[in-house]
């Protein structure tokens, strides 16, 4: 079969894939699963099918799986805690109530490294509303502060499932994509913060709350800031001291690098945060220990499922052949990076998902990836940072996340398209040009 017929039945499931998880309101994980099956049958010789199903899906959760499931437990536990709003309540005494959209948006992006941006912005959204009365500062304007600045760690950073299956498919160093996801993170949720501002001073929104008295949190059932942060940063530091190091060690036989070599892996380094979170629980008793693993591993289990059936259309597509095609018609095109971006873009366009659209282009590009210049260290983390900006446009009404904003933050439908999905699609762009920028340099 011609590298052209792969590449239109290519074309073909994905739009397939969109159609069964947008219309037909099928599971993702019963979509992704026909799709790559019939992929499959049509690309494939026979006796490799079940091997590349199973490799596809097992290999995406060796990778992951640790990592989502810890990442949601330091998720869960400064929810339960108050962790979450005890780090917000010193942000703002810092900047004050007249800065309060600021100290949210900074809240929501350092709560936003563990955190998924859903869970993040349902813990945090009565806090918005609090802001938002207490400041005068309309709720639109909060609310998509808040969204955003989640939304451009979620997009970007592992252990986000998206960014973390797509770094294993494309083989990009995990503790360089969070050390660097984060330095392009900033200009993102700065973008969205100056547009979404304007935007609502441009539209004259104006929230009225149906309740006034909104109750805030007793800032003495609250946690130390100093707990509260730890669960986060431990884990954070422990990545990036290990992956610094390893910059200047290539060996790796300094004593510094085998200090750091075993609590510097991901796994591990959250496994620590899970530890350092557990310090925030008051009785610390094995029930409330095991009420939080429960809750946390029912609330990964659907997305390590999702996650994995993802890297297993992955394998397949990358199996059939057609990105090394792609590739070569490409090669010496000049466009690069644009190619991730737009896939990414048009896949999270069409069917709302963020995780499924940068799996898919991980797995669709990553073959392209030689004949397109972008196989050294330095081009594996400048695609996934492509492909994770173009994962963030653009959000709206297919997007489940959408609908949070909307719900929690007590917003009408039109005041979010118009403020909060334009706000991804100019932090999108923003991330991308960055990222273009700078591969001007480094490439």
């Amino acid at each position: 079969m011609n590298a052209a017929v792969i590449s239109l039945l290519v074309i073909v499931c994905i739009i397939l894939i969109i159609i069964l998880t947008t219309r037909l309101k099928l599971h993702a994980f019963i979509s992704l699963f026909i799709v790559s099956i019939l992929l499959a049958l049509t690309t494939l010789p026979s006796d490799t099918i079940i091997r590349t199903i199973k490799d596809g899906f097992g290999s995406t959760m060796a990778s992951i799986g640790f990592l989502i499931i810890f990442g949601a437990i330091i998720g869960i536990t400064l929810d339960k805690t108050g962790g979450t709003l005890s780090i917000a309540g010193y942000i703002l005494s810092k900047t004050g109530e007249n800065k309060s959209a600021a100290a949210l948006g900074i809240t929501g992006f350092i709560t936003g490294l563990p955190i998924f941006c859903d869970s993040g912005f349902i813990i945090l959204s009565g806090l918005a509303k609090s802001f938002s009365r207490k400041s005068g500062i309309s709720m639109s304007f909060m609310a998509t502060v808040l969204a955003c600045s989640l939304y451009s760690v979620h997009c970007l950073i592992p252990p986000h499932p998206g960014a973390l299956a797509a770094a294993g498919i494309i083989n990009a160093n995990i503790g360089y994509l969070i050390l660097i996801g984060i330095l392009f993170a900033i200009p993102g949720a700065l973008a969205a913060y100056f547009w979404s501002r304007w935007m609502s001073k441009k539209n004259g929104f104006i929230h009225s709350f149906e309740n006034e008295n909104i109750e805030s949190e007793n800032v003495k059932d609250l946690p130390p800031v100093f707990l509260s942060f730890l669960p986060i940063a431990v884990p954070l530091l422990l990545i990036t001291f290990k992956s610094l190091i390893s910059l200047v060690d290539k060996t790796g036989e300094r004593i510094i690098s085998k200090m750091f070599y075993f609590p510097g892996e991901p796994v591990i380094a959250l496994f620590i945060g899970v530890i350092f979170s557990l310090l925030l629980l008051k009785k610390k008793s094995i029930s409330e220990i095991n009420d939080v693993f429960t809750e946390a591993i029912v609330k990964a289990g659907p997305i390590l499922i999702i996650t994995a059936a993802g890297g297993m259309f992955g394998l397949v597509i990358k199996s059939t052949g057609v990105g090394e095609s792609l590739g070569e018609l490409l090669t010496g095109t000049g466009i690069g990076l644009l190619v991730p971006f737009l896939i990414a873009a048009v896949m999270k366009t069409a069917q709302g998902s963020s995780t499924v659209a940068i799996i898919t282009t991980a797995s669709f590009v990553f073959p392209m990836m030689p004949m397109l210049g972008l196989v050294s260290e330095w081009g594996r983390i400048l695609t996934m940072l492509a492909m994770g900006s173009g994962s963030m446009i653009v959000s709206h009404a297919n997007d489940s996340y959408f609908w949070v904003v909307t719900n929690f933050g007590e917003i009408k439908v039109n005041d979010t398209l118009k403020v909060f999905t334009s706000s991804t699609f100019i932090m999108g762009i923003v991330v991308f040009a960055c990222v273009w920028i700078f591969s001007l340099f480094v490439l």
